[in-house]
């Protein structure tokens, strides 16, 4: 089982593996938090989905609550200053979405914790501040981010912290607030941020971390190739999809093959700048490529906010070993800046283990990274998981630098006593 032999190589690695950690993330801008999807497949464990606007907060244990508080609290401190007070939440418009705002109401409560005066806001004009519920029933007051809004000419926000994904620009908003540091920046935005380019990151990173824990970098790796130019419209398009996704599936036999692995290779194709798993659909052939029916097509053609898909990804299927109450289940790890903050298991009762669980009807359940505070080598996955969060980040951060991100008034870590 991967976990295990993963489990067993950190802890007999741990002193190597935490400087290497340390080495790299001195060098970055990370943002304030962020969330990883994980699948466990049993013969390998792997990073499938990196959000730098996490909107399940809400989700995590009360324990990972707990200490969530102290993290973020050290986090705005450490790379911001004592003198941060006021901060604007800056959240998504899906006003109607109760979930959605009980994890806005999560997040500031963090962030409140501290004695810190947090403004919900959206980046758009409002006639009068809007009252929206969460899915507790707790009331959250939404104000307008613009500068001549009647928020923003009385509270000085010393930070702004971003829970929108920038599938839009919001280009005539953003001058407005330029002067305010923002974290997450808006330019690590779905609107110009990639997945080919983080899983580049993420898969050099693995080759660096299976060196120093001494694994075959295949246990933690995701096949990941760039499509671009893609047209769903257009037949010529779709079949030279279709050779990629054969020419990937007949890779990945010959791998699995090599292992010993019986598993039949299948894979995803996914829009290269998306979330809320839209346009993501699960290939067994270039021939199902090929033969996408109207429904298919329709839901690979536009993304979150009706954007045209014009690149996908084409990534290495991993099912899943992992269940909750006999349920399909992917473990999804929160961070806060470089620190595991949370987790919990997605469980869809109605997928089959090779299918995305990111769709409505998902049930999440418990799984709390705090564990491993008291006992590290009792807790595996917990470890495991955790480890392939972390590689993300650090993708995260290599990914911000290659976009020229700068992350404003931000201290770099290197420059803190953490």
């Amino acid at each position: 089982m991967a976990k295990l032999t993963l489990h067993k190589q950190t802890l007999a690695n741990m002193d190597e593996i935490c400087a290497w950690f340390k080495a790299k993330k001195e060098k970055l801008s990370y943002p304030i938090y962020s969330s990883y999807d994980i699948r466990d497949a049993g013969y390998k464990i792997s990073n499938v989905d990196a959000n730098i606007f996490p909107a399940g907060f809400n989700n995590i244990c009360p324990a990972d609550k707990e200490t969530s508080c102290s993290l973020m609290e050290k986090y705005i401190h450490d790379h911001y200053g004592p003198n941060i007070q006021n901060i604007l939440l800056v959240t998504e418009e899906h006003t109607s979405n109760a979930f959605y705002w009980e994890n806005v109401n999560t997040i500031r409560s963090l962030i409140e914790a501290s004695g810190k005066t947090v403004h919900v806001a959206i980046p758009r004009a409002l006639p009068e501040p809007l009252k929206v519920v969460s899915s507790a029933g707790r009331e959250i007051l939404v104000h307008s981010a613009l500068k001549d809004g009647p928020l923003l000419k009385e509270f000085k926000p010393d930070l702004i912290i971003s829970n929108n994904d920038f599938s839009e620009a919001y280009e005539e908003w953003a001058p407005s607030v330029s002067e305010v540091p923002m974290n997450p920046p808006r330019e690590l935005g779905w609107y110009q941020r990639k997945k080919s380019t983080y899983f580049k990151y993420y898969n050099q990173l693995v080759e660096e971390f299976s060196a120093i824990t001494k694994i075959d970098p295949f246990i933690l790796r995701v096949e990941t190739e760039l499509f671009e130019n893609f047209d769903i419209g257009d037949e010529g398009s779709r079949a030279a999809l279709a050779d990629r996704v054969d020419a990937m599936l007949s890779k990945l036999r010959t791998e699995y093959q090599k292992r010993g692995l019986s598993q039949e290779p299948f894979v995803f194709v996914k829009n290269n700048a998306g979330t809320y798993g839209l346009a993501v659909i699960k290939v067994n052939s270039g021939a199902e490529v090929k033969e996408w029916s109207y429904k298919s097509r329709k839901k690979m053609k536009a993304a979150k906010g009706g954007r045209d898909v014009e690149e996908v990804i084409i990534q290495e299927g991993i099912p899943s070993i992992v269940q909750a109450d006999e349920a399909s289940a992917e473990p999804v790890i929160y961070m806060i800046g470089c620190e595991l903050a949370g987790g919990f298991l997605r469980t869809h009762a109605e997928k089959s283990s090779t299918e995305s669980l990111n769709s409505p009807g998902a049930v999440y359940k418990r799984l709390c990274v705090s564990d491993l505070a008291v006992n590290t080598p009792g807790c595996p996955q917990e470890n495991v998981y955790g480890w392939t969060a972390k590689l993300g980040l650090l993708a995260i951060g290599l990914e911000a630098q290659e976009l020229g991100n700068v992350f404003k008034g931000y201290k770099n870590s290197a420059t803190t006593k953490s």
